[in-house]
């Protein structure tokens, strides 16, 4: 276990779109993200938790979910337009792939203040592979790391970076890139007590479903749409098959209990009508995926769980863990995460296959030029990916007939979360990831130089300051030597009042309180017809220097200064 020092702990970059699905919506992004902070502050071996945020009210929402843990430790809240007050925590921790954004961020304090570690979920848009390819130029560096949830997406970040490169070094010939970010592979982690089913909840749903005691309920819980999740017409057409086979075995029905939430309302119709098309012969029934009660008794009244994904949406798979967890044998797809999470031993892997090289290019290309929307992008290549119907068949068929052998797999299961899966197991990776990190940055600083030496701010080519890139746009710049003095506004309003029918507040930023605005220009009054200089006035009033410049240029904008000739 990680020792409990700032050097195993990570500064939690917090905003509510990504840990709070009760609020924003529950995708899988919100799901994991809420679950991980559960399990960090339940095992992380820290001397206090720093959040990170931009929003007081985002300091807050952190220090209530802290709250509604049990958290005892310290909480502190840091600004992220000074992230350096993090200190001594040394690494902070991004929910998503981190963006190039947070290296710029970083720059003026120094390539090696800091380290950023962020973290797959869809890496399939746009804006994900964009920013993949932009870190490239951004001033990443090599202890900054991108947690990858399996090995196939921690292959496909390393395509996608290698392609990168290979742009790079044809348009720049003989240039030197930097190291590549570490793309560890650590999972996706749950809080395995949370599953433990309920025999009395599960027995209850099946009575109200009409299940019987000799009959197979089969139970997905997933979001509900055939464009970013799994097409179900696949899975109804081996519900039907495998229906036939089992009652030749003399088995019972088999039913199909999808809990989960379509969002959007085309999608049930599609699902019901399918249904019955397809699988005439099986049970159908919907539960509220929203419903924490509802998804209990699913996970606690299923004979085994299936997820046939196939979709670029997913990358691990956290619903076959959470099935696990429950003590369920598994029927997924061979995808991605679930390559890694589900053995022979708990379950079955169901072949896929996507299109060879050359027959999608085009798919790409329509969703690159914006001919195609993401949705639009993932359905079409769900289309043209399939799932191997007759091993599906065959896994519904086994697990069916053979209580045995779900009982077996269910164990099995259960003990393979909770060794590798529950977030007991998978915080102390992390730490020692952000431990290694933190090490990486140590050796880094013993060695000085233009890498990792602070940038100018006003330099920073993604966002220079304005004097830099719009130089030429004004007759001149101001002047820091000149002599200024107030003007008699005579009835005129004065500053506080002009400021308030500008009504700055609209936008929620404020130059500078009002009250020190008034202290400026009666320290400026003071001085008389001679007027007084910035520095004479940052001295007088005893505010910084840049205070004075900035508030000295609104009195100007607005005749409560002039110039002296």
């Amino acid at each position: 276990m990680p020792p409990k020092t700032s050097a195993t702990n990570a500064a939690i970059w917090f905003t509510a779109d990504g840990y709070d699905p009760a609020k924003k919506g529950i995708n899988g992004r919100r799901v994991a993200g809420e679950s991980f902070l559960r399990g960090f502050f339940a095992h992380a071996e820290v001397p206090e938790f720093v959040s990170l945020a931009h929003a007081q009210s985002d300091h807050t929402a952190f220090a209530d979910i802290a709250r509604a843990n049990g958290v005892t430790k310290p909480l502190r809240p840091v600004r992220l337009d000074t992230p350096a007050a993090m200190k001594p925590v040394e690494v902070v921790y991004y929910p998503a792939p981190f963006p190039p954004a947070e290296c710029w961020r970083r720059a003026p304090h120094g390539a090696a203040a800091w380290a950023l570690c962020g973290i797959t979920h869809t890496t399939a848009t746009k804006n994900v592979m964009q920013s993949a390819f932009d870190l490239r130029s951004a001033p990443q560096m090599p202890w900054d790391a991108v947690i990858c949830t399996s090995n196939a997406v921690q292959a496909s970040l390393r395509r996608l970076m290698e392609l990168g490169e290979f742009h790079l070094a044809q348009r720049f010939p003989g240039a030197t890139l930097p190291a590549r970010p570490l793309l560890p592979v650590i999972p996706l982690g749950i809080t395995c007590d949370d599953f433990r089913p309920d025999p009395a909840l599960g027995k209850a749903l099946r009575k109200r479903l009409g299940i019987g005691p000799q009959d197979i309920a089969a139970v997905t819980i997933a979001r509900l749409t055939p464009d970013e999740k799994f097409d179900p017409l696949p899975l109804f057409i081996a519900m039907e098959l495998a229906a036939a086979e089992v009652r030749a075995f003399g088995g019972g029905k088999l039913h199909l209990i999808l809990c989960g939430q379509f969002r959007e309302e085309l999608w049930q119709d599609v699902f019901a009508k399918a249904a019955a098309a397809l699988m005439p012969s099986c049970g159908y029934h919907l539960l509220d995926g929203g419903n924490a009660d509802e998804r209990k008794a699913t996970l606690s009244g299923g004979d085994m769980f299936v997820f046939p994904v196939d979709n670029l949406q997913e990358t691990f798979g956290l619903a076959p863990i959470e099935a696990m967890a429950a003590g369920l044998p598994v029927i997924v797809s061979d995808w991605d995460g679930m390559k890694d999470t589900v053995t022979p031993e708990v379950g079955f892997r169901i072949p896929t296959e996507m299109p060879r090289a050359g027959i999608s290019t085009y798919v790409s290309l329509r969703y690159l030029g914006g001919t195609d929307g993401y949705i639009q992008y993932l359905s079409q290549l769900s289309a043209m990916t399939t799932l191997d119907v007759r091993a599906l068949t065959r896994a519904l068929v086994i697990l069916s007939t053979d209580p045995d052998l779900r009982a077996r797999m269910g164990a099995k299961a259960r003990a393979r979360a909770q060794a590798l899966y529950d977030w007991r197991v998978v915080i102390p990776q992390m730490q020692a990831l952000w431990s290694e990190q933190a090490a990486m940055l140590a050796h880094a600083r013993t060695k000085a130089g233009p890498a990792i030496a602070p940038r100018d701010g006003a330099i920073i080519p993604v966002g220079p300051a304005p004097e830099e890139m719009f130089a030429d746009y004004p007759t001149t710049r101001a002047s820091a030597d000149r002599r200024l003095f107030a003007v008699d506004i005579g009835p005129r309003p004065g500053p506080r009042d002009t400021f308030g029918l500008r009504n700055y507040a609209a936008r929620r930023r404020l130059l500078e309180d009002p009250a020190r605005i008034e202290a400026i220009l009666a320290a400026y009054a003071a001085t008389g017809a001679k007027g007084a200089t910035e520095a004479e006035i940052a001295a007088a009033t005893r505010l910084p220097p840049t205070v004075v410049a900035r508030v000295s240029l609104w009195l100007l904008k607005y005749h409560f200064l002039s110039e002296a000739p």
